[in-house]
């Protein structure tokens, strides 16, 4: 986990905060999914390495892990005023060599506005005013089956990737997380905690809260999350949650 306070430009301020937590599994205590956040610059990144490798005996999370930490290199290597996500998210790609492969979202804050790219089913959601008001688009090829990067032709490539420039403004709150999030809490449930935990003032803290609250949806056995209502929609039985590696990043928006 980790926190961080920096000013995007003289007229917000943008304090980010994050949260892990990985699924049980003593195989794989590190889980799959995979983050960064970089302070100085404003920029955040999550990726979820894609599980399907482990029928193979792949831990798709080393993938993920190598991903995020190329694009940790290509942002403190960028000299520019602005960093630009999808060049970052170019280039990790370009440098990651280890078998597996992952959905990503990167996300840098430049005065009033974000900018992102997004390959797969992780993404954002903007709070304003404590209402949902936008979700990135979701890339899937079919029902569980994100759109991915890899090793190989036969997978999807940055450079076709969702990527978008959106306003920003002081109140906002930005949730970026993977699907263990986004498959189990639905935005409905991300105004509640927005309004009752009012006197959670750190993006941490919220980043936390919401990781909690999607873990426990994930084990629920009984009210269908985010996840089942998809796979209803997709002619699939699924009831509940869905146990999944849990990476929840909020970044908080307020005038400087």
């Amino acid at each position: 986990m980790a926190t961080a306070t920096a000013t995007a430009a003289p007229i917000l301020k943008v304090e980010i905060g994050s949260f892990y937590i990985p699924k049980h599994n003593p195989s794989k205590p590190l889980g799959e999914d995979a983050h960064f956040v970089i302070s100085d610059k404003l920029v955040v990144g999550v990726a979820d390495g894609v599980g399907g490798w482990a029928s193979k005996g792949i831990d798709a999370g080393v993938y993920a892990r190598e991903l995020i930490g190329n694009c940790v290199v290509a942002v403190s290597g960028d000299a520019g005023a602005v960093v630009k996500p999808k060049r970052v998210l170019m280039e990790a790609h370009s440098r990651t060599t280890a078998a597996g492969s992952s959905t990503a979202c990167i996300i840098s804050f430049d005065g009033e506005f974000l900018r992102a790219v997004n390959v797969g089913d992780s993404g954002f959601m903007i709070f304003r005013g404590g209402m949902f008001s936008y979700r990135s688009p979701v890339q899937r090829r079919a029902f569980n089956r994100p759109c991915q990067m890899g090793v190989g032709e036969k997978y999807d490539k940055p450079a076709a990737a969702w990527s978008g420039k959106i306003h920003i403004a002081a109140g906002d709150v930005i949730v970026i997380g993977t699907d263990g999030l986004f498959d189990n809490v639905f935005a409905k449930e991300i105004e509640d905690i927005l309004v009752a935990e009012v006197a959670v003032d750190t993006a941490e803290g919220l980043a936390g809260l919401l990781a909690e609250l999607a873990l426990c949806n994930s084990s629920d056995t009984v009210n269908d999350g985010p996840f089942a209502k998809e796979a209803r929609e997709a002619g699939r039985i699924h009831l509940g949650g869905k146990i999944d590696d849990i990476t929840v990043i909020v970044a908080k928006v307020t005038a400087s």
